[in-house]
């Protein structure tokens, strides 16, 4: 996200567009569309709201093959935590900017917002346990990634807590509470998921959310009609 970009939020962001990068692989049998979005973006919550919007519309199933990204990874420290004083190139006006976006597009999508932003807030448990759960219980995936969003966007909750994290996976059906003990105490899970950060970059990835299918992407909190012509080619 950027004062230039209404709907992504990026370190280096020039827009909501759509643009070419490296494809990923996709199930011949089921359209997929890939997402690059990080939990603490408020815009990534917006976009899954005009995703759902899109996806109702369609006669066949359309996959979510998600992928995160760390968009505190400019102030995150060695050791994973995050250095809150750290210069990241965003003052009052940025912030100011930020949030009358995302008022702007919760009236256009008619979603209903605890906060604005969530600058105090560490999205990497969260992202490491929904890989751990996207990998050993790909079928409850869904509903735990939908549930992270929610407890962060709609009810302002603490997603870096883990306790939260564990009251989320134990109402998931196909999930409990330990789930979320084995994947935060799991430092080769912590280690490949930032390494799924620097890959997202390497395949050009610069902002969240990124919509991307056939080679193709759309950046930011785009609308279902965009969507759909991404995927669809309308």
């Amino acid at each position: 996200m950027s004062n230039s970009d209404p709907a992504a939020e990026s370190p280096e962001s020039d827009g909501s567009e759509a643009a070419g990068i490296a494809a990923d692989p996709v199930d011949d049998a089921t359209d997929s569309v890939t997402v690059y979005s990080d939990y603490v973006c408020p815009f990534c919550y917006l976009g899954r709201q005009s995703l759902a919007e899109y996806r109702e519309t369609r006669s066949e199933p359309l996959a979510v093959d998600w992928h995160p990204f760390d968009l505190r990874a400019g102030k995150r420290n060695p050791d994973g935590s995050i250095d809150h004083e750290a210069d990241d190139g965003k003052d009052e006006d940025y912030y100011a900017q930020a949030r009358e976006n995302v008022r702007r597009l919760q009236e256009q999508y008619g979603v209903e917002m605890a906060q604005e932003i969530a600058t105090d807030v560490d999205s990497l448990p969260a992202q490491v346990v929904s890989v751990h759960v996207k990998e050993t219980a790909p079928e409850a995936w869904p509903a735990f990634d939908e549930a992270v969003f929610e407890a962060l966007w709609r009810d302002g909750r603490d997603i870096g807590d883990r306790e939260v994290l564990a009251d989320l996976a134990a109402d998931v059906e196909g999930l409990d509470a330990d789930a979320v003990e084995t994947a935060l105490g799991d430092d080769d899970l912590r280690e490949r998921v930032t390494g799924l950060f620097d890959a997202a970059r390497e395949r050009g990835i610069t902002g969240v959310p990124t919509f991307a299918f056939d080679g193709h992407a759309a950046r930011g909190a785009v609308p279902p009609e965009q969507l759909e012509r991404l995927v669809e080619g309308a």
